[in-house]
């Protein structure tokens, strides 16, 4: 059956792949979207499909919000304020946008019982030492001084928000804790990681890595995710419930760099570069996170199935068609 979908940022990194998953199955999608972090060049090939349609305007915008989502079977929120350079430069517009936004989103959802997702974040873990992280374990935040932390008490709230409506008002949402998704149309102006490295070692410049490099991340294939969020959606069970996104293989942040500059040949080297001078004084990093991802698997089958190795290759073949294209 085909449907309408409504995707908050849609041309965003993972917003603008889960537009060319859907359209491929002949759905209709209409992306709203600030173009702040996202961009046109993302849906690119979409503009031209007759059930796609862009829409530049905000998310706190409530009758646009409104309006769009009246028009929509189901609602993919995925628009937020991402990355830790603009939370620490911004955690007022952060928690603006991220709160007051997903409240327009959200209570339009409601109004016209749309199945929604809500794009939540592995950040909510915050300080957590329990590893790996399950929807279950208790979430810490470090202290409201710290502007880091207003992302993840942000998303947070939005947490509280869809599963407060799912149980209260009937809104068929679920939850989605991503971690570390990566791939092609990433940005590295953010601050991602894995596309900042890609773009250093393509130009043989030093790849800075913040802190010593023993610190792990785990790292998700942007396809492997948008497979998912689609068959939550497929699936009813899933409806008033959290899941971990994510792949729960760990690898510390200097090994990353270290196989960048392999797959790419470059002659780069690695430059340490403290977390004060990175970010900012006191700046609180976390040393791991992981996902459990059993609760997934046992509800829709989830396995990731690109490794950090193909991951790597594909980001770095992205990279050198752009620079190419350029």
């Amino acid at each position: 059956m085909k449907k309408r979908f409504l995707i908050t940022g849609g041309t965003g990194f993972i917003g603008s792949h889960l537009t060319d998953a859907l359209l491929a199955k002949g759905h209709s999608v209409i992306a709203l979207d600030n173009l702040e972090t996202g961009s046109r060049d993302n849906v690119e090939s979409a503009l031209s499909n007759r059930n796609f349609d862009l829409v530049v305007g905000d998310i706190c915008d409530a009758p646009l919000v409104d309006k769009l989502a009246r028009k929509s079977d189901v609602v993919v929120h995925m628009a937020a304020r991402i990355g830790l350079k603009l939370v620490i430069e911004s955690p007022l517009r952060t928690v603006d946008v991220n709160v007051r936004g997903t409240e327009a989103v959200m209570g339009a959802a409601t109004r016209y019982r749309c199945r929604t997702i809500v794009a939540s974040t592995s950040e909510v873990y915050g300080l957590a030492t329990k590893i790996p992280s399950a929807e279950e374990d208790p979430i810490t935040f470090g202290s409201p001084t710290k502007g880091r932390w207003a992302y993840a008490c942000s998303k947070a709230v939005d947490e509280f928000l869809a599963l407060a409506l799912a149980r209260e008002r009937g809104l068929p949402s679920t939850v989605v804790r991503l971690f570390n998704t990566v791939g092609p149309r990433q940005s590295a102006r953010y601050g991602m990681v894995l596309p900042r490295f890609v773009r250093q070692a393509l130009a043989n410049e030093p790849l800075t890595v913040y802190g010593d490099g023993t610190q792990t991340r785990s790292f998700c294939y942007v396809g492997d995710v948008v497979g998912a969020l689609l068959d939550i959606l497929d699936c009813e069970a899933t409806v008033g419930e959290i899941y971990n996104l994510g792949n729960p293989q760990e690898v510390r942040i200097l090994d990353l760099a270290q196989e960048v500059i392999r797959q790419t040949g470059s002659t780069s080297t690695v430059r340490f570069v403290p977390f004060d001078e990175a970010y900012a004084a006191g700046f609180e990093e976390i040393h791991r996170r992981v996902p459990d991802i059993t609760k997934l698997h046992e509800t829709v089958g989830f396995v990731p199935r690109v490794s950090l190795s193909e991951i790597i290759a594909a980001v770095i073949e992205s990279a050198r068609k752009r620079e190419h294209v350029a």
